[in-house]
């Protein structure tokens, strides 16, 4: 691919997704890392993209679909009754790791009461706890995706993989039979270090995930021990999931 396609193809991902790593953008183009660097340096000197640590962020955000706002009121419902289905199987006296997905934040609600230690990449859920004296928060490093208002990167997986935990709490971008997805690669990178850090994995996801493959892989449907879902999810799928070992859970 030449130059000019490749900048145009940059300039469409990042049009649909708002933040690409660089790992993707090197295999969607077919071109080396050090040669997707000198695009996006090139893209973010005419003002196009902004660089962040390890990929692009686009500048004029053309969605709100990575907007933890306006993605929280999607599924209101849904992710209500999914959160106290999943809040169920946490006790007192638990370590429980907390991804920054919206669904885990309405789970994270439903644990203001216990006695329990979080692990969690998301600020949403470190401030929602910061004045909860039963819980003693954990949260990781590295830097701050934008909107989502997570910690990504280096540090956050580091930290992750030097902690243990009874239960992770997750949420992902899409399920197939090939296993969990979600939006880039960075988020994917942190998330598996949750898997593996825990010893029990609980994935929530809303009916809207199910047949859905988000844009990298994070892991094979073996990962998951426990998957909460809701009436709306199709008995196909429910049925897929329990062949491969998965206990289900469908809330209300």
């Amino acid at each position: 691919m030449k130059a000019p396609e490749r900048l145009r193809r940059i300039e469409e991902l990042l049009g649909q997704h708002d933040f690409v790593d660089l790992a993707t953008l090197a295999r969607d183009l077919k071109a080396s890392e050090s040669t997707v660097r000198r695009d996006l340096d090139q893209l973010a000197a005419k003002g196009l993209l902004k660089r962040t640590h390890g990929g692009a962020m686009a500048i004029e955000h053309k969605s709100d679909e990575m907007n933890f706002v306006a993605r929280d009121t999607r599924q209101a419902e849904e992710k209500e009754l999914i959160a106290r289905a999943a809040a169920g199987l946490i006790q007192d006296g638990m370590s429980v790791i907390i991804d920054g997905g919206t669904t885990t934040y309405h789970v994270a609600k439903q644990l203001t009461g216990k006695r329990i230690q979080v692990i969690t990449n998301s600020l949403p859920v470190a401030n929602l706890f910061s004045n909860t004296s039963t819980i003693e928060t954990i949260v990781c490093g590295g830097f701050i995706f934008p909107r989502l208002g997570v910690f990504l990167g280096p540090l956050a997986e580091e930290t992750l993989s030097k902690v243990h935990a009874d239960i992770a709490i997750m949420s992902a971008g899409g399920l197939t039979e090939e296993g969990i997805t979600n939006s880039n690669n960075l988020i994917v990178a942190v998330q598996q270090k949750m898997l593996a850090a825990a010893a029990r994995v609980v994935l929530c996801l809303d009916h809207t995930k199910f047949g859905r493959r988000a844009l990298s892989f994070c892991a094979p449907l073996e990962k998951v021990h426990t998957l909460v879902t809701d009436k709306a999810t199709p008995r196909d799928q429910i049925a897929l999931l329990e062949k491969h070992g998965i206990e289900v859970l469908v809330a209300g």
